[in-house]
């Protein structure tokens, strides 16, 4: 009897950004986080795929790009364990640990209704606060304290 392959093959990246070890419900958080949606770059992306240290994490694969640190680290927020491999013809030449940042801007909305920031065009500023592992965000200008699993 002939043997039938059931493995998907993915073409390999010749130059651009794997992200990897993504918790799998977070795969879709991290591409707004990183301003991925509509752009023009060829994007692979693979959730609930096995991990044998998360059990089930995600990885996004992003053809010609490459990120600054500080766009990357905020994924830190909800992927603290995420890996990064910068790959130039088809090899992987860095691997990254991301890096809590210490604030964010812009990407998270504040839960305080009376915020400024719900009510004039001001950009969302917070301080990145890690207490006992677990991580709250700390709003720039009502100073609500707030978890960061209600942000995203």
């Amino acid at each position: 009897m002939e043997s039938i392959n059931k493995e998907l093959k993915v073409s390999a990246l010749e130059n651009g950004t794997v992200l990897d070890h993504i918790p799998a419900g977070n795969v879709y958080k991290a591409l707004d986080i990183l301003g991925l949606k509509g752009i023009e770059n060829q994007i692979t992306i693979g959730i609930n795929l096995n991990s044998k240290l998360f059990g089930k994490k995600g990885i996004i694969k992003i053809a010609d790009r490459f990120f600054q640190d500080e766009e990357l680290n905020k994924l830190a927020l909800i992927a603290p364990h995420a890996t990064v491999n910068i790959i130039r013809n088809f090899q992987v030449v860095e691997k990254k640990k991301l890096v809590m940042p210490h604030e964010i801007t812009g990407i998270a909305k504040c839960m305080n209704p009376k915020c400024i920031t719900n009510h004039q065009p001001v950009r969302t500023r917070f301080t990145v606060m890690e207490e006992n592992g677990e991580i709250s965000l700390l709003c720039h200008y009502c100073e609500k304290r707030s978890d960061i699993k209600s942000l995203f």
